[in-house]
């Protein structure tokens, strides 16, 4: 997975993008909807910033502004870091740890054609994990000796 391009993760994913102008509270109904934790702010076909379930948190409701009235333009990471598809899963991954977010655009010719998100390399790790739990808890229910009832 890791050594993976993004190119090939991106295909069946679909993205959400929004306009610098639109509001938070539409932004965020739209997030809501489409199950989605972050929405490529898009001008003139181009990527201009990202917007995130964090910068909900920290820079609408923590700085008391009206998600009813603030635009993205005001709240949203202008300019945000963007790899090409070419790159691994792994180099993103890296990329987003050392500068502490959990999305991605992932950006070609200039225009945007995807997001990656951190949260996408827990989906096999943790269906192993649970598969790897029932198979333990199977071997040791085996290993259980039986009761037998006692005559008296």
């Amino acid at each position: 997975m890791f050594n993976e391009t993004i190119r090939n993760m991106l295909e069946a994913r679909k993205f959400l993008t929004a306009s610098p102008e639109e509001t938070v509270t539409h932004v965020c109904k739209l997030m809501r909807a489409k199950k989605a934790g972050a929405v490529l702010v898009i001008m003139g076909g181009n990527l201009t910033g990202i917007f995130t379930e964090r910068d909900v948190v920290f820079r609408v409701i923590a700085q008391d502004l009206n998600p009813e009235k603030t635009s993205l333009l005001k709240v949203m990471t202008p300019e945000p870091m963007a790899l090409g598809p070419d790159k691994t899963y792994g180099h993103a991954l890296l990329l987003m740890h050392e500068n502490g977010f959990r999305h991605m655009p992932v950006v070609e010719n200039g225009k945007p054609i995807g997001i990656i998100s951190s949260r996408n390399a827990m989906d096999p790790d943790m269906q192993e994990f649970v598969w790897e739990e029932r198979r333990r808890n199977y071997y040791l229910s085996r290993l259980q000796p039986k009761h037998a009832t006692a005559a008296r």
